[in-house]
């Protein structure tokens, strides 16, 4: 791995007998270390931070809630800001500048080797007096940094499977604690309804249940059963809470939304995570709802996550959300108030907020001034020692380094990207049954700005991978056949190409750029010339498939009225290529669905599925119906829903609602189904959804085979946020509908 620093004392390593001025060498010392709570592994943990906490100055406490950058400040050599170069060497004296022996709360923007985490840590532990080891955060929304590449969260919540979304989770933990890495920035949990906003590619989709099952599932894999291993990190589900849904689909603007839709559709996408999942961290997001910043509500923060949800980890601001109460919100007259109203109101830990010495100091002098209580200074220092306890960092500090060797690109993550993408691919036109497609085809070209670039979405170097693009995987599943390409940027080129194949594939869409994180859009139509491409290639009369790799939903109305068939890729990993490819020529038979809807126009938006039943007025150019539904996705067979039974829970009960309806293959090939169950009480105290996502489960059937799917709706699923603010389970008569969208058409009633 090339040289670090290791020039370290015999107090580099973890020996509070050598850090603690108050010990003597020998059996004094000995004697010393066993009487601190805090070293004892077999203690309790909350009886472990309550001992360091009463140790520990107010500076020192200020400094365990900041974060620091590291590639550019403690090595020497670094690829880019936030990486370090493989062969760097740790900068003892930078550090030391940095750091003095206040100790470290986390470090992020390092992307290290094992063997550097190892060296700085070690640095970290003997240079602060208690000994309190660093945090190492890192992104990895669809993959660990030089790692396997995912397919973007849009592709893993198009698979309908929350098999494929733990074990997702679970190889990227892996690969990042392997290098030493200990938290994870992610998943993504926002309610995307806004699909303008560039980061719509980050998230689950539209429904709060879907993205909270998905997230659940993530969270699971990323944790484990326990964060104390070589494997697993923590995870922190973001944007805490609402941010995909901003007003004009622009990054960080308000959100508008009262309590009610904020806790029945906006927190049901987090809650699973939480309650169930017991994610250890969260990031609180930019934006305000109703005019209280995220950062500076304590109602969100303090009385629904920790007070009703029994959250147990730390807050992170998303980065820069703390200045942003100063510079863009005004709720702050100063940094220090800033800094002072963020931790008061439930957040843990800044995210290069403020100068380290600003919000350091801005801490340490409000506690004594009394402007922030000390009871909310401690409880923020223990929630994030509660994670490093947790995390095993006081006992065990270092990671091994041949892990790396072994979790890094291992075959079984490199498999299940080539999975999670196959099972993502999400037709949704083909007319004719045009696709799949002949293997004996002769000349194909293969046109467009997506023909020969593997497109992988934000928070992900395209350099990474395979990079296997829609060009490549051509070309390696027909062989024998004449493949030729243009990226379209001239017209009568592209139109020439095409004119010279039996067949034209398309790739088109978006890329980093045009969608991701700040790359907000006021239009969804394909960019650049790509529309006026698109219809002259149709011009030719050739047959052609058009193929998306976006990352948001886009206006297609030209091409779903034209083109005979069009298969959604989104931005499937590196292996997407691959995916695509078997897809169209029918070694992989298409089961993904759309978990956002597709509008006309925009126009149209705000556009989702369940949108409340009030909203019946048309515009007078437009029908109101979406391109593509949520829930929406074709496949190369065909399925048939039938005998649609509902078991109501017995009065007075709390028992699920269990329904039951059977699915038929009725065609003549084997495929996946995602079977969805969608409900609506038909008479409620306050408005609610026109039909909601209940339940779904994705299923193989061999040609004719009928498979039994079973679902049980707990009751709590079906309570409503009431005019008092209280959830109640209200008596009344309920619609179930079973199928394969949004639309689907196959109804039961019951009564609760």
């Amino acid at each position: 791995m090339g040289p670090i620093y290791s020039s370290l004392s015999r107090c580099a390593f973890f020996c509070l007998a050598c850090l603690l001025p108050t010990h003597t060498a020998g059996a004094g010392a000995q004697s010393a270390q066993e009487s601190l709570i805090y070293t004892q592994a077999n203690a309790p943990i909350e009886a472990r931070i309550t001992d360091l906490l009463q140790r520990m100055t107010v500076e020192e406490k200020a400094r365990q809630l900041d974060m620091y950058s590291a590639a550019r400040y403690i090595v020497d050599k670094h690829m880019d800001d936030t990486h370090a170069a493989i062969e760097a060497v740790f900068l003892p004296e930078k550090a030391q500048s940095l750091w003095g022996d206040l100790g470290v709360g986390s470090i992020h923007d390092l992307n290290p080797t094992p063997e550097q985490v190892n060296t700085i840590q070690r640095w970290v532990i003997a240079h602060n007096r208690l000994g309190i080891p660093a945090l190492f955060i890192e992104e990895g929304l669809h993959g660990f940094d030089t790692g396997t590449v995912f397919p973007a969260p849009i592709n893993l919540a198009a698979t309908w499977s929350p098999q494929i979304a733990e074990q997702t989770g679970a190889a990227i933990a892996a690969e990042a604690r392997a290098t030493g890495v200990d938290m994870i920035l992610g998943p993504v949990l926002d309610v995307a309804r806004e699909p303008r906003w560039g980061r719509v590619e980050e998230d689950f989709g539209e429904d709060p249940y879907l993205t909270g099952q998905l997230g659940l599932a993530y969270v699971r894999g990323a944790q484990g059963d326990s964060l104390d291993t070589d494997h697993t990190v923590v995870s922190e589900p973001k944007h805490f809470a609402g941010h995909g849904s901003p007003e004009g689909g622009t990054n960080t603007s308000p959100v508008h939304i009262g309590e009610r839709e904020l806790r029945t559709v906006m927190l049901k996408s987090f809650e699973p995570a939480f309650r169930e999942g017991h994610a250890m961290a969260t990031m609180a997001a930019y934006h305000e709802i109703d005019g209280i910043p995220i950062t500076a509500d304590p109602l969100l923060l303090k009385t629904i996550l920790r007070q009703e949800w029994g959250f147990r980890g730390f807050v992170l601001s998303d980065l820069g959300a703390i200045e942003r109460l100063y510079t863009v919100h005004h709720v702050a007259a100063s940094p220090k108030d800033a800094s002072c109203l963020a931790i008061r109101s439930g957040v843990d830990m800044q995210f290069y907020d403020f100068p380290h010495d600003v919000f350091q100091k801005a801490l340490v002098d409000c506690v004594r001034e009394g402007s922030l209580p000390q009871s909310d200074l401690d409880r923020a220092v223990r929630s994030v020692l509660r994670v490093k306890f947790a995390l095993g960092l006081f006992d065990h500090p270092f990671v091994n380094p041949t892990l790396n060797a072994r979790a890094h690109r291992s075959q079984q993550h490199l498999a299940l990207s080539l999975e999670s993408a196959r099972q993502s691919m999400t037709l949704l036109k083909n007319d004719g049954h045009l696709l799949p497609l002949s293997k004996s085809l002769r000349h194909i070209a293969v046109i467009g700005p997506n023909a020969d670039v593997a497109r992988y979405g934000d928070y992900e170097r395209e350099s990474n991978g395979k990079r296997i693009s829609l060009l490549d995987g051509i070309r390696a599943i027909v062989p024998q056949a004449t493949v030729t390409i243009d990226p379209g940027k001239e017209i009568p080129a592209a139109v020439a190409a095409a004119k010279q194949a039996d067949m034209v594939i398309l790739g088109l869409g978006e890329w980093q750029g045009i969608s991701g994180e700040g790359f907000d859009r006021s239009n969804l139509d394909l960019p650049g010339n790509q529309e006026q491409l698109l219809e002259a290639i149709a011009a030719t009369g050739k047959p052609i498939i058009l193929v998306l790799e976006n990352g948001r939903p886009l206006t297609i109305g030209w091409a779903k009225q034209h083109v005979p068939a069009i298969l959604e890729a989104w931005y499937p990993g590196e292996f997407g290529g691959q995916a695509i490819a078997e897809t169209l020529f029918g070694d992989n038979n298409p089961a993904g669905r759309l978990t956002i809807t597709f509008p006309r126009s925009v126009g149209q938006l705000p556009d989702f599925y369940n949108s409340d039943p009030s909203r019946i007025h048309k515009y007078v150019d437009d029908d109101g119906k979406p391109l593509f539904p949520f829930g929406f996705g074709l496949s190369y067979t065909t399925f048939h829903y039938d005998h649609l039974i509902v078991q109501p829970a017995v009065a007075g009960s709390s028992a699920a609602v269990k329904v039951s309806v059977d699915v038929t293959n009725t065609g003549d090939r084997e495929g996946d189904e995602v079977a969805q169950l969608y409900f609506r009480e038909n008479v409620t105290s306050v408005e609610t959804p026109s039909r909601s996502l209940a339940g779904f489960s994705r299923i193989h059937l061999q040609p004719q085979e009928t498979k039994t799917v079973t679902f049980r709706i707990p009751q709590t699923q079906l309570a409503v946020w009431n005019t008092e603010g209280k959830w109640v389970v209200e008596p009344g008569q309920f619609t179930v509908w079973a199928g394969g969208s949004s639309e689907a058409s196959l109804a039961a009633q019951f009564r609760l």
